[in-house]
């Protein structure tokens, strides 16, 4: 039997870019709001908190989280980030996307 539902469906991209300091709170974060999975990636760069160049372990290094969840909880996930925003160098932005998972 062939199921002709469309296997992609409506979600949003997270992406995350913050110190490595909080990587622990962040995954704490999507996982009290079931996220089923990300990504997670060491970055370097430079904006407005200065330039990451991640030259040494945990210091200065900034990291860079990917997770694809519904709309309603991309709201809930950027309201409980925005708390740490002005405690740390912290971006986040999101897309609408279509997921096949």
């Amino acid at each position: 039997m062939t199921d002709l539902t469309f296997p992609v469906q409506p979600a949003v991209l997270i992406t995350i870019i913050g110190e490595t300091v909080l990587k622990e709170r962040i995954i704490k974060l999507l996982k009290s709001h079931n996220v089923s999975g990300y990504t997670i990636s060491q970055v370097q760069g430079e904006g407005g908190h200065g330039r990451r160049l991640a030259d040494m372990a945990g210091y200065n290094t900034n990291i860079e989280i990917k997770t694809i969840v519904s709309l309603e909880v991309s709201d809930a996930i950027f309201w409980a980030l925005k708390d740490e925003q002005g405690k740390h160098a912290l971006i986040a932005f999101r897309h609408n996307v279509e997921a096949f998972y």
